[in-house]
């Protein structure tokens, strides 16, 4: 394997349109810090870069459903998400922004340097076209039947519900998402990148150089993807959001998100050196010191083949950032390419797909509003279960078998015996160590294997058995306790229980060093408890990291068991979320026979003023109401008083057949009906104008 000089770190841009659910930590988030935070335990120069991806379609489609701007909306989600990361222990260098300056820049330089050799093509296809919005439609903004499943809601890249990809032109009764109307078809030009004059290469750099080191996973959809024929794809796009076509003829046009969003990683890195050279700090947060760094420096983590790059993502990213952002880097020429794509498969919940919009999915910031003080457990239990090489399933039954029976009866209950047992027999003191019995040297020696093999598995990008080995090393505690039984030997003999005592400590010392890369929380109490300093990779399985007489902190637990009814009330939480996204319907009244316009004209439907509004005594539906019509002043008996009372009537618009025939009910004469709109749960609603309006005025 070779060595390098440094590492460029990447993790998928989470898109900015909306929160981000712990699947997503599963995919790219949690392993990619359990790496890097290995990597910076251990000496080495590396930087971890992310940041918001805040352009392509869905930016806009989400700011008309929440009625704001693109702005607004990149604003609100591109903080929430970082705050959820910061709180999750999270720990990027720099946490950037698509919509920033210095990126468009980057994007632009780098879209002129394919333009500029001639690797671009440029081409002329029809496109749909809202007529009446005046403008191309993007896939997201053009919905329509799928010829699939049926579906009449499907999008015209994909349709939610069968999964199935699709083209626009492939789509039954397609329909603009702007204007409602059916687009049509109109010629547009566009620029291509020809993705077919690079399988050549990308049969050598990837079918051949990382057979043997990439995931099958990501290795196995390349080569799909390669053997099936690449085609050329369009860089460009027809839309107002998003990094302008840097070309004279491009009025109108933007680059393709997917042409962008990979670049952030480049931008972000520039975006960094600027900041922590200049002094001038908005999104870098530099997780160790940076010496005599130069603005430029950015070009070393991105172009000279010491550096290893590692890119972070989940399998729905493969193709972009194993087949395009590689040709688009290798194209350009002064880039090294990615040494690894550990790409994860999906995390699916209790039994389903992972799904915002469906209402089935645990979003990060409501793990956090309801777990504040438990992002360790989390992150356990997301390692412990990561979708590496095939999906996996979160549940809420397994979050709590794994804290109460792995991180509390084992990592915290070593823990806390080896201190509170300290705390009693050596007035809270590291004791002194004896002559070592077989037992013991057998557990020190344990104790030096266990920190490389973990370093093995994170190496080789295997999460899920380096989780297992820092739960092995506190099982490792936990088992030389037993066998020792120091509470027992205590009366006989103090100076053995001392032996076992530092020999457990330095086992609790060791787990504070490799548990700060997978619980940092965690870590850093247990270094709190110690009474010590946090130490690097580079101290993990020593046994002497405490000397005699150091004074330990106090002891105190590390987790805590979570109860059923936490567990049930998650459960109930995520059903009714469910129900809540779930469509109503309804059923509605079939239509009644037809009318002729001159029926409809005879009846005289006005707005009028409730003037005075009283409950009928022996009724429990009719309110008597006083209604100015703007012609007269008249009674109305109507059948809402289960809905509203005569208190909320008064000084109501309402809209009434003022010239219906008298109808006499309890004794008194009702001159006329007023109109209402049942709900979907029954409730009655007034028909009434958006707008105040002078008695009498006639709908039409």
């Amino acid at each position: 394997m070779k060595n390098f000089k440094r590492y460029t770190v990447t993790a998928a841009l989470p898109y900015a349109n909306g929160p981000k659910h712990i699947g997503h930590l599963a995919g790219a988030y949690i392993p990619s810090d359990v790496y890097v935070r290995y990597l910076r335990s251990a000496g080495k120069d590396v930087l971890f870069v992310c940041g918001s991806d805040e352009h392509g379609t869905a930016i806009p489609n989400q700011a008309l459903k929440e009625n704001t701007t693109s702005q607004a909306i990149i604003d609100k989600y591109h903080k929430l998400i970082y705050d959820c990361f910061k709180k999750l222990g999270i720990a990027f260098d720099i946490y950037h922004r698509t919509s920033e300056q210095i990126h468009h820049e980057t994007s632009q330089e780098i879209f002129l340097t394919l333009y500029n050799k001639g690797l671009l093509t440029e081409e002329v296809s029809e496109q749909y076209y809202d007529d009446e919005a005046n403008v191309f439609l993007a896939d997201r903004y053009i919905v329509g039947t799928c010829p699939k499943c049926g579906n009449p809601n499907a999008y015209g890249d994909q349709c939610e519900k069968c999964g199935s990809t699709l083209s626009p032109r492939e789509l039954i009764n397609p329909k603009s998402t702007l204007t409602g109307k059916a687009p049509v078809l109109r010629e547009t030009k566009h620029w291509y990148l020809p993705l077919q004059n690079y399988e050549g290469w990308l049969q050598e750099w990837i079918l051949k150089e990382h057979a043997d080191d990439w995931k099958a996973n990501v290795y196995g959809q390349c080569k799909s993807w390669i053997d099936a024929g690449l085609q050329a794809r369009a860089m460009t796009r027809d839309l107002d959001w998003g990094i302008k076509v840097p070309l004279p003829d491009a009025e109108g046009k933007v680059l393709y998100v997917w042409f962008d969003a990979p670049i952030g990683y480049v931008s972000a890195t520039r975006a960094f050196f600027q900041e922590i050279t200049s002094g001038k700090i908005k999104y870098a947060q530099p997780q160790r010191e940076f010496k005599n760094a130069k603005a430029d420096d950015w070009k070393t983590y991105w172009q000279d083949p010491e550096t290893k790059l590692v890119h972070f993502i989940g399998k729905d990213n493969i193709v972009f950032h194993c087949i395009i952002f590689p040709i688009i880097l290798k194209a350009h020429g002064e880039f090294i390419l990615p040494d690894n794509v550990p790409a994860n498969e999906f995390m699916n919940l209790e039994g389903d797909k992972m799904s915002t919009s469906r209402g089935w999915s645990i979003e990060m910031h409501e793990y956090i509003e309801d777990f504040p003080d438990k992002p360790d457990v989390l992150r356990y239990c997301l390692l412990a279960n990561l979708p590496e090489s095939k999906d996996s399933e979160f549940t809420w039954k397994d979050f709590q078998s794994r804290n109460n029976n792995e991180l509390v009866a084992i990592l915290g209950n070593f823990i806390n015996r080896a201190l509170v047992l300290t705390q009693k027999y050596f007035d809270n003191k590291v004791p002194a160590r004896g002559t070592l019995q077989p037992v013991d040297e057998e557990v020190i020696r344990a104790l030096k294997e266990h920190p490389r093999t973990i370093a093995a598995s994170i190496e080789q990008y295997r999460f899920r058995e380096a989780t297992a080995g820092l739960m092995d090393l506190a099982r490792l505690g936990n088992k030389y306790l037993a066998e020792t039984e120091p509470w027992k030997v205590y009366k006989t003999d103090p100076a053995r229980v001392g032996t076992i005592l530092n020999i457990a400590l330095q086992i609790a010392a060791n787990l504070a060093i490799v548990g700060e890369v997978f619980l940092p929380f965690s870590a850093k109490k247990i270094n709190a408890m110690l009474n010590l300093e946090t130490k690097g990779w580079s101290d993990a399985g020593s046994d002497a990291l405490l000397n005699p007489t150091h004074p330990l902190g106090a002891a105190a637990l590390l987790f805590e068991k979570i109860e059923d009814d936490v567990i049930a009330k998650q459960l109930q939480k995520l059903h009714d979320k469910k129900k809540s996204m779930e469509p109503v319907t309804v059923d509605v009244a079939p239509l009644k026979p037809e009318v002729t316009f001159d029926d409809f004209s005879k009846l005289d439907i006005r707005v009028g003023k409730v003037l005075a509004a009283e409950k009928m005594e022996k009724s429990n539906k009719l309110l008597k109401l006083t209604i100015d019509t703007g012609v007269d002043k008249r009674t109305v008996l109507s059948g809402i008083a289960q809905h509203f009372s005569p208190e909320e009537m008064i000084g109501k618009q309402v809209t009434l057949i003022a010239n219906l025939a008298p109808r006499k009910m309890m004794g008194i004469e009702s001159q006329g009906m007023v109109l209402m709109a049942e709900d979907a749960d029954g409730k009655l609603k007034l028909l009434q104008p958006s707008e105040a309006v002078f008695p009498g005025s006639v709908v039409s």
